[in-house]
């Protein structure tokens, strides 16, 4: 069970908070792989505690992996502090596992993580026994799947092309190398567990007996009518779907700057109402459809060159040929 590591030179710190409890391993990314479904068949386990929603607290001042985070109020850039010495911050992240009693294994859901440059090194300072689990997607079907949750969750209005250009988070969180590179060197290679999730769909309990060996906790059961998180659905109307998405936007965008809390005045509460009824009464019924629209062939030639190239090195750092895997990439 992880506790509060002693961080020099803040002693006062580990003074106060020494007997927290945190987490014994992060599921750390990437989006849009299967991370969902692996916490949700987790948090059935009888040995492991995970909180419902994801945590961000090792990135969250990244502007690039967390722009709504980040906000300009009266003139003021506002932010959220997490580093160490910021100990209301460091509380908070403690209270997300206060909340699930005293589970042998405790552990957090931050897909973002692995494209942080700071994650690493923060989680290592301050939870240096415990490891990192990676859940990794043909590149080019990762980013088209991202693309379609920012326009499910109303954030995106555009083409995917366009989406492509003022979104850089869709391509980032394509590009593993770097990421599971930096935490190999940061951690050690045996606290960082890298599944594909073309595995974990062909033999889910395969991969699940990986990670629960890989965590030391005991092997579970995976019941297949328990495995899913949720069923994905698209816009049967995209046009529609983007002239929604202008509206809803706006709704969206201010419930991520208080992700770690805040006040909750009226304008709180009115956001919040507001929020809850567009997307329980409005958008899912412009959702409606089975499957996605197709990517253009010309935008997929190029997601796979460049892609490709952003993850140069990937196969030989995991000690697998993912061109087994991922058809039509080299890396």
């Amino acid at each position: 069970m992880a506790q509060l590591a002693a961080l020099h030179p803040e002693s006062e710190l580990r003074d106060t908070a020494s007997q927290q409890r945190l987490p014994d391993f992060i599921i750390g990314g990437a989006p849009k792989c299967g991370t969902t479904s692996l916490h949700f068949i987790l948090d059935q386990h009888p040995d492991i505690g995970i909180p419902d929603e994801e945590v961000h607290y090792f990135d969250a001042d990244d502007p690039i992996t967390h722009p709504d985070f980040l906000y300009e109020e009266k003139g003021s850039l506002k932010w959220w502090d997490p580093r160490p010495p910021a100990r209301d911050n460091l509380n908070w992240y403690a209270d997300r596992f206060a909340a699930l009693g005293n589970p042998q294994f405790l552990g957090e859901d931050s897909t973002t993580y692995l494209m942080s440059e700071v994650a690493a090194a923060r989680i290592n300072a301050l939870l240096p026994e415990a490891k990192v689990i990676f859940m990794l997607r043909h590149p080019v079907e990762r980013a088209y799947s991202q693309y379609w949750h920012l326009m499910k969750t109303s954030r995106a209005t555009d083409t995917f092309e366009t989406a492509l250009t003022k979104h850089p988070h869709i391509l980032l969180g394509s590009s593993f190398c770097s990421g599971i590179r930096r935490f190999q060197q940061v951690l050690g290679e045996e606290r960082v567990k890298v599944c594909l999730f073309e595995d974990f769909r062909t033999d889910m309990q395969g991969c699940v007996d990986s990670v629960t060996d890989f965590i030391g906790a005991p092997r579970m059961t995976v019941d297949p009518k328990r495995s899913w998180f949720n069923r994905t659905m698209y816009p049967s109307n995209i046009g529609l779907q983007r002239q929604a998405n202008r509206i809803g936007r706006h709704l969206v965008k201010g419930r991520y700057h208080r992700h770690m809390g805040g006040e909750r005045g009226l304008q709180r509460r009115v956001e919040d109402k507001l929020h809850y009824w567009w997307f329980a009464h409005v958008n899912p019924r412009l959702l409606r459809a089975d499957k996605p629209l197709p990517m253009r062939e010309d935008t997929r030639a190029f997601l796979v060159q460049h892609l490709s190239t952003r993850n140069a090195g990937l196969s030989e750092l995991l000690g697998r040929d993912l061109s087994d895997v991922w058809k039509d990439m080299t890396c």
